[in-house]
């Protein structure tokens, strides 16, 4: 929000806006300022040139931008050509029209006569600020909601106002939206969870807050560290906080929650008590969400690791083990051609080993250390693990009794098994009752969890219930309760309510309501699609039908040999530039800076911070590091890219920042060569941890090294940038 009576633009920023911008397209001077017939017949009624020309223009500017002439004085030469070119009038007679201001108001008025434009007055002040304000209960976002009353103003054919009454208007609107949602959240809460949220602000210990204790990452993926997570999420859950999401909109949630995020406890002290309570309600229940997605995380990467050091004590016996092991193939070698020579010359079998191969009690002892050596016949390595269940027990029963897991009808028998357990853990008892479901457990885990006479072993049981809850919860057969990456499947869908809702509105769907008649519409289609591939595989190129398998032609090279060459001569006609030069030129052409608002005062950057957001992109996108490129950058010190990369470098911004940029490139003429927008770019990136984090890990790819590797997907189709941290 602004701090200063209403001011949310910056001076420059006022003029792009009731000025024309001089790299405007022709396309966009033909779409705004091309006139009818019936406008040149109206404009031509005018005496001189200059009156024509400037009478032409009022109509124009008001259409686009829709300032009066006298707001936006400045007029492109491209422009002026094309609209007095339209009338036939001279553009350099324009200079005399502003002689006679009187001349300018008439033509004013003669044009809200003719075409119906409006004075923007109170009553229209007031149907604005509603509109602002139902779109700022979506949005608080300043630019969208200006640009949001520009164009319902131009909609509704008003003269556009001063920016700084629109900026007003947007001030009190965006105020008034989110002391509704502050007061819809203040409403929610009695006055002992009020007093519980402002102990979270307090010391605790004398050295940090419990707020600052909550918002502590989990360093790795340890018992200790589920265990530590499982105290924070019941610190949230014991303030009871329960609000109706659905009543706010996710923009505007997101956006509280990252306020809740970013401030400290000092910092929101300093807010009134609803915007206090607001930031740390929404904020407490997405932190609530992530740490159920941690404790989830931290059980799957428990159980692959114990997975990992099966495989790998597997391998070590094999190592350990390759040189005796050996010498029993050898033994046995021997051994079956004794027994087949014996049988084929119809000689004693024992003293043809004995003579052969080694004396029996030799031949026994062998056998008895090659039963040592012996692993399952599937080779498996699950019987090796069982001596990691202590460190499994040190959280497990703390998961099974703290999360709440809902199962699917086909996963129900886990959900059993897990209930078991936690009778079995709230009793502690040993034993596992021989009715205990097993229909759920794979093969490869009943034989070691089953015993031969029916009973359960504990420790097998209890782990393959963890493996498969964890395979459970990764396919999406189990959901778990106060999620938000493991949540049921239904919660993606609207409810039955919203559903009714939206029919009587009109909403119709666009595939049958009936499953069967939609199974009976894809499977028409799929015949229609296999009836013309068959009529018409002769005909296409490249595919060939043989053996009754379709084959597909590899595809050739079709770059030319002496397109490099080319392309290098063309890389040596490029001027050598600096970086930050040329993303300061980039931002100027698309104005992808300007996504960058501050997330808590919505201030756009300034033109001292852009340079700030440049050289803070530049240190994050090359992995150089702020403090690296503090020290080696003069004027921009790493406080002042510290302060750009937490307050206006979030998610959000960053993704409306590539939304920008990818739709410029969309708009010019080259992209069309692209494609269709179906294929995409996808690379990766590693980045090293100094600290431990959960996602910190050794990759010997990279190095020895711990690190995080983010995957990126950018889709030019959908303007998009996915990241998925492994």
């Amino acid at each position: 929000m602004a701090t200063r009576g209403g001011e949310i633009l910056t001076k420059e920023q006022r003029l792009e806006f009731t000025s024309l911008a001089g790299s405007i397209s022709e396309e966009e001077i033909a779409a705004y300022y091309t006139l009818s017939s019936a406008d040149i017949e109206i404009v031509n009624r005018h005496r001189r040139d200059h009156n024509r020309l400037g009478f032409a223009l009022q109509l124009c500017m008001l259409r686009h931008p829709g300032w009066p002439l006298s707001i936006v004085k400045e007029i492109p030469a491209r422009v002026l050509g094309y609209v007095a070119g339209q009338i036939g009038a001279d553009p350099c007679t324009y200079q005399l029209y502003w002689q006679r201001e009187a001349t300018a108001l008439e033509h004013m008025d003669e044009i809200r006569q003719q075409y119906g434009y409006k004075v923007f007055d109170k009553q229209m002040s007031m149907a604005l600020s509603e509109i602002l304000i139902s779109g700022a209960m979506e949005n608080g976002n300043s630019m969208h909601l200006i640009n949001l009353a520009i164009s319902v103003l131009r909609k509704n054919m008003v003269i556009l106002p001063g920016m700084s009454t629109i900026e007003s208007i947007v001030w009190e609107s965006r105020k008034d939206a989110e002391e509704k949602i502050y007061g819809f959240i203040n409403g929610c809460l009695a006055d002992v969870q009020k007093t519980k949220l402002d102990e979270l602000l307090t010391l605790k210990d004398g050295s940090k807050t419990k707020l600052a204790w909550l918002k502590e990452a989990p360093k790795n993926f340890s018992p200790e560290s589920f265990l530590k997570i499982m105290e924070r999420l019941e610190c949230v859950r014991e303030l009871g906080l329960e609000i109706n999401r659905k009543n706010i909109h996710p923009n505007r949630l997101a956006q509280l929650s990252r306020m809740g995020e970013k401030y400290d406890a000092q910092a929101l002290l300093r807010f009134g008590a609803q915007k206090r309570y607001a930031f740390l309600v929404i904020y407490l229940l997405d932190l609530s969400q992530n740490l159920v997605d941690y404790a989830v995380e931290i059980h799957d990467r428990q159980m692959m690791n114990l997975e990992t050091k099966g495989r790998s004590q597997q391998n070590e016996i094999q190592k350990q083990n390759g040189k005796t092991l050996n010498e029993k193939v050898i033994i046995f070698s021997a051994l079956v051609k004794a027994l087949s020579k014996a049988k084929y010359e119809g000689a004693d079998p024992y003293a043809a080993i004995e003579l052969s191969v080694m004396p029996w009690d030799s031949l026994v002892a062998s056998g008895q250390e090659a039963e040592k050596l012996a692993r399952p016949i599937d080779y498996d390595y699950i019987d090796l693990i069982q001596g990691k269940y202590p460190v499994l027990r040190r959280y497990a029963p703390t998961l099974l009794k703290r999360l709440t897991f809902k199962a699917a009808q086909s996963s129900e028998p886990l959900i059993k098994a897990i209930e078991l357990l936690n009778g079995l853990n709230d009793s502690n008892k040993r034993g596992v009752p021989k009715n205990t479901p097993t229909d759920f457990l794979p093969d490869r885990w009943k034989k070691y969890a089953v015993n031969s006479d029916g009973t359960i072993n504990r420790r097998y049981y209890e782990i393959a219930v963890l493996e498969e809850l964890k395979n459970s919860i990764r396919s999406g057969d189990i959901s778990v309760e106060g999620s938000r990456k493991h949540r049921d499947f239904d919660e993606y869908l609207l409810s039955k309510e919203e559903w009714e809702l939206a029919k009587s509105a009109g909403s119709t769907l666009a595939v049958s309501e009936i499953f069967e008649d939609f199974l009976i519409e894809r499977q028409e289609a799929l015949s229609r699609r296999i009836k013309w591939v068959n009529e018409n595989l002769r005909g296409l190129d490249g595919v060939t039908l043989r053996d009754s398998e379709i084959h597909i032609k590899r595809l050739e090279k079709s770059t030319p040999d002496g397109a490099k060459e080319y392309s290098r001569s063309i890389y040596r006609l490029l001027p050598n530039v600096k970086l930050a030069d040329l993303l300061m030129d980039v931002a100027n052409w698309t104005g992808f800076l300007e996504q960058f608002s501050h997330a808590s005062t919505g201030r756009l950057p300034g033109q001292d911070e852009k340079e700030t957001l440049i050289i803070t992109l530049i240190a994050m996108g090359t992995n150089i590091g702020l403090f690296k490129m503090g020290s080696s950058t003069d004027g921009i010190s790493y406080n002042q890219m510290a302060n750009a990369a937490q307050w206006r470098l979030y998610d959000d911004a960053l993704s409306r920042a590539q939304s920008v940029l990818v739709n410029f490139l969309h708009r010019q003429p080259l992209s069309c060569y692209w494609g269709d927008g179906s294929a995409s770019s996808s690379d990766g990136m590693r980045v090293v941890t100094a600290v431990p984090t959960l996602h910190g890990e050794h990759n010997p790819h990279y190095g020895s090294e711990r690190g995080a590797t983010i995957y990126r997907f950018v889709s030019d189709q959908y303007s998009s940038f996915y990241a998925k941290v492994i």
